[in-house]
């Protein structure tokens, strides 16, 4: 699916109350979604299409609870490299990526290089993490673990609002 990359895609307001709607049940039959949002179902369907092909929709997921599947260990990590040259980084991506346990990573400005969230089963499934991926990686400075206490706000949801004008 082609990405909209950092292009504002000209949006509407029925293509943000349908992107709403999916948001909240991406399951909604189109005649449903088309009746919320004041349309037929074929130009309910066509706005879908294009949004899609748009890069606009990336997607359609099933939301998992990790507590029902024993995932109840959230820790987020920061990783500093020893060097950021481009081989460097390209590594590092390449490494991680396949790490199933780390649901994001996130190049960051700031006092380290990467930012990770990590769900596991608990402490000894976080070490094998730790120390037979992350620690042995050899462009890995330095990490530090910050364990998840409580998740007070968590949402994949977007703001689908018309972005707000700069003041002048």
């Amino acid at each position: 699916m082609p990405e909209s990359g950092n292009t504002l895609v000209n949006l509407d307001q029925t293509d943000r109350a349908i992107l709403a709607a999916l948001q909240e049940n991406a399951r909604l039959p189109v005649v449903e979604l088309a009746r919320r949002v004041n349309l037929s179902p074929t130009p309910c369907t066509l706005r879908i299409r294009r949004m899609e092909q748009e890069g606009v929709i990336t997607g359609y997921h099933a939301r998992l609870s990790p507590l029902a599947l024993g995932h109840t260990l959230m820790v987020f990590v920061t990783v500093s490299l020893k060097s950021t040259d481009e081989k460097t980084l390209r590594a590092f991506n390449a490494a991680v990526k396949p790490v199933k346990q780390i649901l994001e990573c996130h190049m960051v400005g700031g006092g380290f290089d990467y930012l990770l969230k990590i769900r596991v089963s608990g402490m000894g499934e976080y070490r094998d993490i730790l120390g037979g991926v992350l620690g042995a990686l050899p462009m890995v400075e330095s990490t530090h673990s910050y364990f998840v206490m409580e998740e007070v706000k968590e949402s994949p949801f977007l703001n689908v609002s018309r972005p707000k004008e700069p003041r002048a």
